[in-house]
């Protein structure tokens, strides 16, 4: 590994541990989300949304109970990104680390990518590309009293889609309890009146 890809790596990684602190603040005021979460299934969609010219990618996730209440949505963006592969593969790792951070012992995630579903799936060693990440999110696996991967059409995962679309354009991290931002919102009423089926 060159000193730029360690360099880049730490950088990462200080950066995930502080936003990490910042999203302990605002989980820690509500503690019955953590008691729903906990005791059902919650399903966690996630997408990403890639833009070559910067090599940088946005992750947008979005929590929901078994009644389809929302729970939380998240953005993160990630700079540093060679290919699309990548940006869904840490789309993906994101949404396991999201139930991690929030505590949930039973999680679907949900995905309209077959490809990575697929090696999320898998539990022998993926020697592709995003290979390494791949490996991350099977070791957080056990982590879960259940975790199952499951791929769904794309219209079953816009709001995810949007969440990832609007953080990259906008350049910005967010973490919500019980919602999503106002910005998506206006872009998913805009897409369900434009699309009312």
């Amino acid at each position: 590994m060159s000193g730029h890809e360690i360099a880049r790596r730490t950088r990462t990684y200080i950066a995930e541990l502080d936003a990490l602190k910042e999203r302990k603040l605002t989980l820690n005021s509500t503690g019955n989300t953590q008691q729903v979460c906990r005791s059902g299934r919650v399903t966690i969609h996630f997408n990403a949304a890639f833009d070559r010219q910067s090599s940088r990618s946005a992750t947008g996730l979005l929590v929901q109970n078994a009644e389809g209440e929302i729970l939380a949505s998240q953005a993160v963006i990630h700079s540093e990104i060679a290919t699309p592969s990548m940006a869904e593969a840490y789309a993906g790792l994101q949404a396991v680390k999201l139930g991690i951070f929030m505590r949930l012992n039973k999680i679907e995630i949900v995905r309209d990518s077959k490809t990575v579903i697929k090696k999320c799936r898998n539990t022998g060693i993926d020697k592709s590309v995003i290979g390494a990440i791949i490996r991350d999110i099977q070791t957080r696996k056990d982590r879960f009293q259940e975790i199952e991967f499951h791929f769904v059409p794309k219209p079953g995962n816009v709001d995810a889609h949007v969440i990832a679309k609007e953080a990259l354009k906008r350049g910005v991290n967010f973490y919500l309890l019980g919602g999503i931002p106002e910005s998506v919102r206006q872009v998913l009423e805009n897409l369900w009146s434009e699309h009312p089926d």
